[in-house]
């Protein structure tokens, strides 16, 4: 029997709250399948500066290396903030993603029939949205040298950022969102800024050449202010995107809230030997050990990880029925309650889509 080695790395804030609520899903999986998963936890962000002084130890990247796949939480919180940009808890996830080289970052936006109404949009212009954002997640802003900030005698400052791509990194996210929406729609977005960035230019020339290799896919370039506008004028437009690292931080973002809230939304970040899941949702300090999180994005996550490191695909399908199935029955967290439903906190809502898991497989 195989075992999967899974780094459970709960993070910061309510990270550290749901993140046990998907694991709770896996060990269901597990006991049903006869799959045998090994968890071992490890500080990162926030938790582990406070225990080690460093947001990514030593000994959470060897975990991490040496495991089949990460279940993260959340990192941040306004305790850390006045540390310098360098030290700040966020430097544990992106070390993280350098190090493993998750160089794509996938992460749906899907509004479900159930809670069209929490969408802040009209339900006429959310009703059938489902997208998936695939974020170059290594590279552009937030890597590129060179970096920095300096001070003038005058009291005056300048700071720089590199927006940076070689045709390396393009291709192989290019390929890997072409793959993805090949197992969809067949219909790929790639957004960028080529009327103005020579970086975009690239971006636009390389993923044009990798799109003759996938002649099923129709391919549309749209530049990153018509697809802002397009996410909320008609999202149904959209079926597969891919973008880079700047952009697709705040496009997932916009097409995420769509849903009516982040908390129903995971993520997949891979490319390297081991992928990351985790929640979109950030470490909501406000609500942090109240026990009202969403455990759903977190519990979404890990039928992600099933799916795309463990090829496991049916039983990711039957923790996102179950997640369906709850939600029908009109059970509901804090963030998504609504008149004539059941409001649940993090515990219970894991609870109740375990149970359907486990229902699923008798």
């Amino acid at each position: 029997m195989t075992t999967h080695k899974i780094a459970l790395l709960g993070g910061d804030g309510i990270g550290q709250e749901v993140t046990p609520e998907a694991r709770k899903v896996l060990e269901v999986v597990g006991r049903a399948t006869g799959a045998s998963f090994e968890f071992e936890a490890a500080l990162i962000g926030g938790a582990a500066i406070d225990a080690t002084g460093e947001p990514l130890p030593a000994s959470t990247l060897r975990l991490c290396e040496q495991s089949d796949a990460i279940l993260f939480g959340a990192v941040g919180g306004p305790k850390w903030d006045a540390l310098p940009q360098e030290q700040k808890p966020e430097r544990g996830l992106l070390g993280l993603r350098k190090e493993l080289d998750l160089f794509a970052n996938l992460r749906p936006a899907k509004c479900f029939p159930m809670l069209l109404d929490a969408s802040p949009l009209k339900r006429e212009v959310v009703e059938g949205t489902d997208i998936m954002v695939i974020r170059e997640l290594t590279g552009g802003l937030y890597f590129g040298e060179p970096r920095g900030r300096e001070e003038f005698a005058d009291g005056g400052a300048r700071a720089v950022n590199t927006m940076a791509y070689t045709s390396r990194e393009v291709e192989r996210v290019a390929r890997a969102a072409f793959d993805v929406a090949m197992k969809r729609k067949k219909r790929l977005a790639s957004v960028d800024k080529a009327n103005v960035l020579v970086v975009s230019q690239l971006w636009r020339e390389v993923v044009t050449r990798v799109g003759k290799d996938y002649p099923q896919v129709a391919l549309e370039h749209v530049l990153v202010d018509n697809c802002a506008m397009a996410l909320v004028h008609k999202p149904t437009h959209f079926d597969t995107i891919v973008t880079e690292n700047t952009f697709g931080d705040i496009l997932s973002d916009e097409a995420a809230i769509l849903a009516g809230s982040m908390g129903m939304l995971p993520s997949a970040s891979i490319g390297g030997r081991v992928g990351l899941y985790e929640p979109v949702h950030g470490t909501a300090p406000d609500i942090a050990g109240q026990g009202v999180a969403n455990p759903i994005a977190a519990i979404l996550s890990a039928a992600m990880l099933l799916r795309y490191s463990l090829s496991l695909g049916a039983d990711a399908d039957r923790i996102d029925s179950a997640v369906i199935r709850v939600l029908e029955q009109g059970h509901r967290t804090r963030d998504v309650h609504a008149a004539g439903t059941t409001l649940v906190g993090t515990k219970e809502m894991g609870d109740l889509i375990s149970a359907e898991v486990e229902k699923s497989y008798s």
